[in-house]
């Protein structure tokens, strides 16, 4: 048996924040820091990992954990379309001339500019951490069950995490269709996205008539009735996508013929905005980044959760410095990331599971065991106290399947570690 190592998790997450950073402040170190460092983190999982003493656990966790993958994919892919329908709906003229939100937190930190001393300030710009960066840290956490930092099963608290995810997505999809609101970036949507200027046809007829016209919202008001003429639009353009038709009123892509390039499928429209530009309440960044302040608080207690804690602090004001948000979706990302991960405790449990099955069989054969001691029935006793003591004992498995096991683990989380940063990497 390997001792456990509690404080090279700390360390490590500091060395990770820190080697990244440099890219700011040394570029041509943080280009050789940063590959040796991950080559670091990865040999260290590997090396331990014919070591690892509860595979059998992990085994245990690994539908949970396949099935959450599942859920969040799914939650992620309904997410995006969502964030193109409430983009191109309105069409990109509406994007350009409608003002921001007032927003008192903006405000708040202009004017804090103007009061603290312009070191802090500098350091509250200073890009220390992104999205991908937050990813990275649970990563970290997840795989230092290896060393005993964590308490197994990883894949449970990776399920755990990828469930929570995936719910608080779903519940962000129905927060932001439900009612669209301008972005604090007005230019956001005529950079990123290329969907037609003019509204889809039921903003035409239900919004954009009603849009300044004081009076036309009161009638609409009195007669629940959509009643206002509807102006003259350009058409819509209607590709054939087969089986996906139904994609179009919700992606919006442009006719070919305007463009210039050739006719594009479903999936390259979808991909090709790289993010949302409406304010999307809640923001997904801050779910993010407390659902992994959350994890390092539960699972590995102490002054790093405190630090990542700082770090999500740091992230959600610049959230709203930068206007990549309303003051109101940082704060809604906060609760509802706390909230979420505390309703999910049931999939990784704060109890022993060895130490529950060994206190169910003892409460089983309780009686007999004190009737046996009292017959004077030694060996008896101890049969049954060794039943006990096998109850809370892990099955043993075979060197085969623990390196093959290990092996498609260790690889297969690597490569999905990989593919969020490549993913994540514009936010």
């Amino acid at each position: 048996m390997m001792a456990p190592y509690p404080k090279a998790l700390g360390v490590a997450a500091l060395c990770y924040v820190g080697v990244d950073y440099l890219r700011e402040v040394a570029p041509e170190l943080h280009a050789f820091l940063r590959p040796c460092l991950w080559g670091f983190f990865a040999v260290a999982a590997a090396a331990r990992a014919p070591f690892y003493e509860y595979w059998n656990r992990e085994l245990r966790s690994v539908g949970l954990f396949l099935g959450s993958l599942v859920f969040m994919l799914s939650a992620l892919c309904i997410e995006a379309l969502a964030v193109q329908y409430v983009t191109t709906v309105l069409g990109l003229d509406w994007h350009w001339a409608t003002a921001p939100l007032p927003d008192s937190g903006q405000w708040l930190l202009l004017f804090l500019n103007e009061q603290l001393p312009s070191p802090i300030v500098a350091f509250l710009r200073a890009p220390v951490i992104g999205l991908h960066h937050f990813l990275m840290l649970f990563l970290l956490l997840g795989f230092s069950v290896l060393y005993g930092c964590v308490r197994a099963p990883g894949l449970g608290l990776g399920a755990r995490y990828m469930f929570t995810m995936g719910v608080g997505r779903l519940i962000r999809v129905m927060t932001f269709v439900a009612t669209i609101l301008p972005s604090a970036r007005p230019w956001c949507a005529h950079s990123r996205f290329k969907t037609p200027n003019h509204p889809h046809p039921w903003a035409q007829k239900y919004y954009m008539p009603y849009y300044h016209n004081y009076d036309n919202i009161r009638e609409v008001i009195n007669r629940d009735v959509a009643f206002a003429e509807v102006d003259k639009y350009p058409p819509e353009y209607v590709p054939k996508w087969g089986r996906m038709q139904f994609f179009v009123n919700i992606l919006r892509p442009l006719d070919p013929s305007q463009t210039g390039n050739g006719s594009e499928n479903w999936f390259s429209t979808l991909k090709r905005a790289g993010g949302g530009c409406n304010d999307l309440v809640y923001s997904g960044h801050m779910y993010v980044a407390v659902l992994t302040a959350m994890a390092w608080t539960e699972a590995y207690p102490g002054w790093t959760s405190v630090f990542i804690w700082l770090l999500v602090a740091h992230s959600g004001q610049r959230e709203i410095r930068e206007r990549h948000h309303y003051s109101v979706d940082v704060v809604a990302g906060i609760y509802m990331g706390v909230l979420l991960w505390w309703t999910t405790s049931w999939i990784w449990s704060r109890k022993d599971r060895s130490q529950e099955l060994r206190l169910k069989q003892l409460a089983l054969v309780e009686g007999d065991i004190q009737k046996a001691a009292k017959e004077g029935d030694l060996e008896k006793v101890r049969s049954m106290l060794n039943r006990v003591d096998k109850a809370g004992k892990e099955e043993k498995i075979s060197d085969t399947t623990l390196y093959t096991f290990g092996g498609i683990i260790i690889l297969a989380t690597l490569s999905l570690g990989l593919l969020a940063f490549t993913w994540t990497a514009d936010g």
